[in-house]
């Protein structure tokens, strides 16, 4: 790769990962509009494992509260950080069946090349974020997950599989329509996205190392340089969800879908160079 499409790369995924508007969609869209080779699935896994890093590191207390609380559930010993724990291991098991199912289909691979279902995800998933949102209640802190949010948060999660949908915005969604507060959404979501984040990027480097593919520095220097704009974008995202709400990620999910809808119908090549 390029050191123009490093770059380019790097700020997408550090910047969309986290906010609700969907990484996998516009790293799809990336080769789609530029006509720039598609940087491939490893190249996907490597910056999606840079963002995985950076939520380990600006939630490192909770990451470590969540160990101890693990380590004491094994000891028998019963506490609030080890219940949450077991939440989130439940929630994390529907992503990974339904990440399976669709891997071992071909659905993942045949989705990187069909535009149009980023925008029509962009486009239902954002409206869907801007309704949860502005009528959802603010009942509920991260202390008060259960068995059955966590279980509906994490199916939700597994729909954000297929690109466009958005991991962290759809797992918001869910929990606003929960009645969670905006920033312990979006905490939980973060927290969630731990495991399956880490899972998916060990089986998919697994499978390219199997094939033979090798881990090139232009990879490795894009998952690097997605950490550090991804640290700061989480930094940002959880001091403007305490006072913005998510209207203006639905607006320009809703924008997105439509322009690329209007692109896609109107004739113009959207085609992805192998």
């Amino acid at each position: 790769m390029s050191l123009e499409q490093i770059v380019v790369l790097a700020l997408i995924q550090g910047i969309t990962e986290f906010l609700p508007i969907s990484s996998s969609g516009h790293l799809i869209l990336v080769p789609t509009l530029t006509g720039w080779p598609d940087q491939g699935i490893l190249a996907d896994v490597m910056v999606h494992m840079g963002s995985f890093l950076a939520v380990v590191v600006y939630f490192w207390r909770d990451c470590v509260s969540l160990l101890a609380g693990s380590f004491d559930l094994l000891r028998g010993r019963a506490n609030p950080w080890g219940k949450l724990a077991m939440l989130i291991l439940l929630g994390t098991i529907p992503a990974v069946v339904f990440g399976v199912i669709l891997d071992k289909t071909g659905f993942m691979d045949a989705a990187r090349l069909m535009p149009q279902i980023v925008a029509w995800n962009a486009i239902i998933f954002g409206s869907l974020l801007y309704l949860c949102d502005r009528y959802g209640h603010s009942i509920r802190r991260m202390s008060d997950m259960t068995f059955t949010p966590a279980l509906i948060i994490g199916v939700a999660q597994a729909i954000a599989i297929i690109p466009g949908t958005s991991r962290s915005g759809i797992t918001m969604t869910a929990a606003r329509a929960l009645g969670f507060e905006r920033p312990e959404a979006a905490r939980f979501a973060f927290l969630l996205g731990i495991p399956a984040i880490a899972g998916a990027g060990v089986l998919k480097l697994g499978d390219a190392v199997a094939s033979g593919e090798s881990i090139s520095l232009d990879v490795v220097l894009t998952a690097v340089l997605t950490f550090f704009v991804a640290l700061g974008t989480i930094t940002i995202l959880m001091k403007l969800v305490r006072h913005v709400s998510f209207l203006p990620f639905a607006i320009y999910r809703i924008l997105l879908g439509v322009l690329l809808l209007g692109l896609i119908y109107s004739g113009i090549p959207l085609g992805i160079v192998n």
